[in-house]
């Protein structure tokens, strides 16, 4: 009897929003780590595109399939501990959508990307003379505040999107499951429910 069942797990709408934000996410980093006069815009640019593409994802995961509701994306920490004991095993995870791990994952990156996108609305650059256009709103402090913890959320997005793409080869090359066919095609290896 077959271990695992091949099963179309993400919509194309998911498909296409998961790279569209890691091109529009690159780019913004790009921008902003290596800024200038002429990147600058494009820095603010795709920053309101991550905000957009936020509220779909935000939208999508109630009214979503089910892979990539919410709902799908909590565990409790038990169920956390005894994923956690399976990652050492040369064996694929075979889950209907992210592993308990992996959910961890894609919601601190949407918290972080939300944080992020949401604090350049109200900073300003000093070198570049550029405002986020809600800065008016706030105090010279509460901009520099922000502008601070916008040069450290850019890190944090960065060690979680390393930790991202090392997962993935991790998968791929130490349990033999591909999980970036699926983001592309949508269909991917799940176990039985009674092998799980």
């Amino acid at each position: 009897m077959q271990k695992y069942l091949l099963e179309k797990i993400w919509d194309p709408l998911t498909r296409l929003w998961h790279w569209v934000l890691a091109v529009v996410v690159s780019l913004g980093w790009f921008f902003g780590e290596f800024m200038s006069f002429t990147r600058i815009e494009w820095h603010f640019y795709c920053g309101y595109t991550v905000l957009g593409l936020l509220a779909v994802r935000f939208i999508w995961g109630f009214i979503g399939p089910t892979p990539i509701r919410f709902s799908s994306l909590f565990f409790r920490p038990s169920a956390l501990l005894h994923y956690a004991r399976t990652l050492p095993k040369r064996s694929p995870s075979g889950t209907p959508g992210h592993n308990p791990l992996g959910s961890l994952s894609v919601l601190a990156l949407l918290l972080l990307l939300a944080a992020q996108a949401l604090s350049g609305l109200f900073i300003e650059s000093d070198i570049f003379f550029e405002t986020g256009p809600l800065a008016y709103l706030v105090t010279e402090a509460t901009m520099s505040s922000l502008a601070w913890w916008h040069g450290l959320l850019a890190k944090c997005i960065l060690v979680v999107a390393v930790l991202h793409v090392a997962a993935i080869f991790y998968y791929w090359l130490w349990k033999k499951e591909n999980l970036i066919k699926p983001m592309i095609t949508g269909w991917k290896w799940v176990k039985r429910a009674k092998d799980n």
